[in-house]
């Protein structure tokens, strides 16, 4: 990668009404950027509100987090649109996020598709150009956050967009760059240690590395703790102090 400088962004706001989901407020003093739950997948006006404010507070950057209508799934559940669907899938949500944040006293400065949406984005262009080019339509100077190396970043290099390159401190690889489908064996890395151990090889080399051993060439703009397991915050704050031993400076995008 060459540079000094990574983003640590988390996904959070995903609980709803009384149910909580991870543990935000503390995440919220460890990572630089927040993906936040617009409502549809997780989340509701209450939730996205709250965290938007904390997120303000801590100096913390905000992103919208859409995903599928599907909160019984959690958004991983993977969904057939048309293309106009799709549109008014990511307007709405982005739309809530920013009104959303501008109350809250910050912005919304990039988007993060969430899920099964993020998933399939990754192996469909024309999917992922629907999907960005809404965002696009709304602002376009929105940083589009991507999975490294995939379909995603071709269609916004494609579109000439800002884009930031996003590697997964807690999933593994498949050869194509693309991660390893959640329920099969060590999909998941738990291990906060080892997960520190793997970023700080793959910014050293510029690359991911796939379970397989295989290296990637690609851009990495930030690194993503998935907020919702029990070992988020440890796994955050173990990244962090492995990155910023190793000279790196975790700031927002």
């Amino acid at each position: 990668m060459g540079a000094q400088v990574i983003d640590i962004n988390s996904d959070m706001g995903e609980g709803f009404g009384p149910w909580k989901m991870g543990d935000d407020a503390a995440l919220l003093g460890v990572v630089s950027s927040a993906n936040i739950a617009c409502g549809f997948h997780a989340g509701d006006p209450v939730i996205m509100g709250r965290t938007m404010r904390l997120a303000v507070e801590n100096g913390v950057g905000i992103g919208a987090h859409p995903g599928f209508d599907d909160r019984a799934g959690f958004g991983r559940r993977r969904l057939s649109m048309s293309a106009e669907e799709l549109t008014a899938l990511v307007t709405y949500q982005l739309g809530a996020a920013r009104a959303t944040a501008t109350a809250a006293g910050g912005r919304v400065r990039h988007l993060k598709l969430h899920g099964a949406l993020s998933n399939m984005a990754s192996e469909d262009a024309e999917l992922a150009r629907i999907c960005y080019s809404a965002a696009l339509s709304v602002d376009p100077e929105i940083v589009i956050m991507g999975l490294a190396a995939t379909a995603m970043e071709h269609v916004c290099r494609d579109l000439g967009c800002a884009y930031a390159g996003e590697i997964f401190a807690d999933r593994a690889y498949n050869d194509d760059a693309t991660l390893v489908a959640r329920g099969t064996e060590g999909a998941m890395i738990h291990d906060p240690q080892e997960a520190a151990t793997r970023i700080r090889a793959m910014i050293a080399e510029g690359a991911i590395i796939a379970r397989s051993g295989k290296r990637i060439a690609t851009q990495i703009d930030t690194v993503c703790v998935h907020g919702d397991s029990a070992a988020a915050v440890d796994m955050a704050r173990s990244l962090r102090a492995s990155l910023e031993a190793g000279g790196l400076t975790v700031r927002p995008l």
